[in-house]
């Protein structure tokens, strides 16, 4: 590590010590005189896309399940996070994380940056979403500045330029955008833009790769999206063969139990919220010195939704400041499909 990034994350962790103790990642501590989400919002476009620097954190997240000509699969994720470490938004941290799995690897890239020097950033006009050389930038010409959008990220050993383009429209979780995360009541501001069309390379020790597949877009801002007692949680987004698409998640406690939630989305763009989503672990596996679950049953009844999920690759770990498992699964059984799963707290 260089002098640059050892100070970087040392800095990060000291200022966010005071915080990793309440939920993961601190995302449960108690937040006076910050912004909180409201039932009643109103989103306004463009200015959404961009970062509410009054709100605690917020995070612009992108995952793609691509494949090669060949059929080989692949995956691909880029997430910027944005926290601000005083109520009035002066100071702000960013962290950027990026991984490409493939069947035998998975990549890993962390990028730490202060704000208020362009190092980091998100402008809305246009829209451009950055860390260091790390980039989500807008290339609509006309529309909503989401709808087509360049991707790229340098790992080590590896790196990516992905073209994305939607066919659909955006997607609000919860009461319009209001995305309820505990029998508490904690909540964020949640869209997401699940339609995309994803060409690009993948830059991989082997060579380059043509890839072509589906992405999925997540915008989600609060500033305590968790309850204290929640140490992680285990989140899904699914793209069916039928043209449907599932985001659902649970949020783990103390006590074992879970807070679930899913968006069952029709190919057209239209939206059912459920809470009777029932995600239950079927495979274990040891990863990097912890237990972690890499396949699943989802059911949703209310949908007639009865999945089983397998992971691309079971080593899909994120060595990160904060770590987790983030890669590609593919679901069988009364749906066919894939898409992604994150977990947190192992």
């Amino acid at each position: 590590m260089n002098v640059k990034a050892f100070f970087l994350t040392l800095w990060f962790v000291i200022c966010t010590s005071s915080v990793v103790a309440q939920g993961f990642a601190g995302l449960g501590q108690s937040v006076d005189g910050y912004a909180l989400p409201k039932p009643d919002k109103v989103f306004t476009f463009p200015d959404d896309h961009g970062a509410h620097p009054d709100y605690r954190i917020e995070w612009w997240y992108l995952t793609a399940i691509l494949n090669d000509d060949d059929g080989q699969n692949y995956g691909v994720q880029w997430t910027l996070f944005r926290t601000s470490l005083d109520p009035d938004g002066t100071s702000q941290v960013w962290m950027g994380n990026a991984g490409i799995t493939t069947p035998a690897e998975h990549f890993t890239g962390e990028r730490l940056a202060r704000g208020g020097i362009g190092q980091a950033g998100v402008t809305t006009e246009p829209f451009a979403a950055w860390i260091d050389d790390w980039g989500m930038v807008s290339k609509a010409g006309v529309g909503d500045p989401l709808d087509t959008l360049e991707l790229t990220a340098t790992l080590p050993n590896a790196s990516y330029t992905l073209d994305l383009n939607a066919n659909g429209p955006m997607i609000f979780h919860g009461d319009n955008g209001y995305s309820v995360k505990s029998n508490s009541g904690q909540a964020s501001h949640y869209y997401s833009q699940p339609f995309y069309q994803v060409r690009g390379t993948l830059n991989l020790p082997i060579g380059d790769v043509a890839v072509s597949g589906l992405g999925w877009l997540d915008r989600e801002w609060s500033s305590q999206p968790l309850d204290a007692d929640q140490l992680g949680w285990d989140w899904f987004s699914l793209h069916f063969d039928s043209g449907e698409r599932l985001m659902g998640f649970g949020l783990r406690d103390a006590n074992g139990q879970s807070f679930s939630y899913a968006s069952w989305i029709t190919a057209d763009g239209d939206v059912t919220p459920s809470n009777d989503l029932r995600i239950t672990p079927l495979r274990w596996a040891n990863i990097a010195d912890r237990v972690v679950p890499v396949d699943w049953r989802l059911e949703l009844p209310s949908q007639s939704l009865d999945i089983t999920t397998k992971a691309l690759n079971d080593d899909s770990w994120q060595s990160t400041l904060f770590p987790y498992w983030e890669g590609p699964v593919f679901a069988t059984g009364s749906h066919q499909g894939r898409g992604y799963l994150e977990m947190t707290g192992y």
